[in-house]
């Protein structure tokens, strides 16, 4: 099973995962063999404060900085972290994910609302049109 199968799963809760288009890394480079390919780009998962500083060099963003961004705006990440679907489609410009750093965050019954559902992944991306968005949903839903 992948690193990238066990994150989605909810088996890797210390870990985060990182969805970076190919502009993004060298493909030369030693994060593309650290990842799992998909159509735009790659998608890695590392233990956390090493996410965070990866995710941090190859976008020039601090993480949770980014995250705080753009937890207002709901949109659509794939399940897979593979892109989103951008809330601000009403313009004309190419709207596809340049990036997403997600985390996921344990079950939690005292929490309340979808936390004491299951364990949660949360997932915050940029367009390529500039407006950052997040989903959030339970592992397996």
């Amino acid at each position: 099973m992948s690193k990238v199968t066990e994150y989605l799963a909810g088996e890797r809760l210390d870990d985060v995962a990182l969805f970076l288009t190919h502009e993004y890394l060298d493909s030369q480079g030693k994060l593309p063999n650290m990842g799992v390919e998909v159509e735009n780009g790659y998608i890695l998962v590392v233990p956390g404060d090493d996410g965070r500083r990866a995710f941090a060099a190859g976008t020039g963003m601090d993480a949770m900085e980014f995250a705080q961004t753009a937890m207002g705006n709901d949109g659509d990440i794939a399940a897979d972290l593979s892109g989103g679907t951008c809330p601000d489609t009403a313009t004309d410009e190419n709207h596809q994910a340049k990036f997403i750093f997600s985390f996921a965050e344990a079950q939690n019954e005292d929490v309340g609302g979808i936390y004491e559902e299951g364990d949660v992944i949360h997932a915050y991306a940029k367009c390529n049109c500039g407006t950052t968005y997040s989903d959030r949903w339970v592992v397996d839903e």
